[in-house]
């Protein structure tokens, strides 16, 4: 939003956040703003944005007018979009969180497979780090702390089986302790 040139500060910061494999396919896009309205668009993007900064290990870049953050990791490449007057500090915050958040969870092992088998923890981690745009937490350890409170919350008959028995695992393991 621009009053008389002069740039409005906003509290939608994020305008989008997106994961994309080594290939450029999608694993999990977030738009926060109405500029890509249908999926093609959403894909024609993602594939533009891909094609730009796949040999790149990560920095910031300018693309349609959007400031992006983004951090290459094994076969995945995470994203964070904001507009073009931006700070890509707060852009990078967001994106730092969210790579330290997921690599504290899923142990060290963010890859391909991992995610797809933890996407409602990756889902729980955009949704704690971000609501609509809007920054709510910076702090990996305050993230991965609330998403596995949420997670552990879960009524029994809404967990997946794999929730279930790592539930059943641990209860065996302290049983075994004690």
């Amino acid at each position: 939003m621009v009053f008389d040139n002069i740039a409005v500060p906003s509290l939608y910061v994020i305008k989008g956040i997106i994961i994309l494999d080594n290939d450029g396919n999608r694993i999990l896009a977030k738009y926060y703003n109405n500029s890509y309205t249908t999926v093609k668009e959403q894909k024609d993007f993602e594939k533009s944005l891909f094609n730009k900064t796949h040999k790149g290990s990560g920095d910031v870049i300018l693309l349609d007018n959007w400031t992006i953050v983004y951090r290459n990791n094994v076969d995945l490449l995470f994203y964070v979009m904001g507009s073009t007057n931006e700070n890509e500090l707060m852009l990078n915050s967001v994106l730092t969180c969210l790579f330290e958040s997921l690599s504290t969870m899923l142990r060290k092992n963010v890859e391909k497979r991992h995610l797809y088998d933890n996407l409602d923890l990756v889902m729980l981690t955009l949704d704690e780090i971000c609501d609509d745009g809007i920054i709510l937490e910076t702090d990996p350890i305050l993230i991965t702390q609330r998403v596995q409170l949420r997670q552990d919350d879960i009524p029994l008959g809404e967990q997946t089986v794999s929730q279930v028995l790592s539930h059943a695992k641990e209860q065996i393991k302290w049983s075994l302790l004690k």
